[in-house]
């Protein structure tokens, strides 16, 4: 069973945000990185990125597949997280904690409350 956090919010293409301080952190979900398999390959956006919502911020492949990733929000890439780029394994072992793909700076925190809760994205992925 995949694990889904409470805090989190979530989108139906399995991305994950949540509030950073004053950005949002992304990644994705533990069953997106359990559908893929071991992932082998990630390209980032560059800081200073200006995305819209449902925009394609990068490319993740995996020995299964290649995907694009989402972003959640609109807003501008704050901040990559460089080891994914050097280990993108680490997704595979920690999907929400040290496998965070990038921060968005976001005019506004509240654009979080438009993703699915915890309990929406379970039925999502339970189907």
């Amino acid at each position: 069973m995949s694990e889904v956090k409470e805090e989190f919010k979530y989108t139906e293409e399995h991305e994950w945000a949540v509030a950073d301080g004053e950005l949002i952190k992304i990644g994705i979900t533990d069953h997106a990185q359990e559908s893929l398999g071991e992932i082998v390959f990630i390209e980032l956006p560059e800081i200073g990125t200006i995305l819209d919502k449902s925009s394609t911020f990068g490319v993740i492949e995996s020995t299964k597949s290649v995907s694009d990733l989402y972003s959640p929000v609109a807003g501008e890439v704050a901040e990559i997280n460089h080891s994914v780029e050097n280990e993108p394994d680490i997704i595979n072992k920690s999907p929400y904690d040290k496998g965070w793909i990038i921060k968005i700076r976001v005019k506004n925190i509240k654009y979080l409350n438009s993703l699915l809760t915890s309990e929406e994205y379970k039925k999502l992925i339970d189907g």
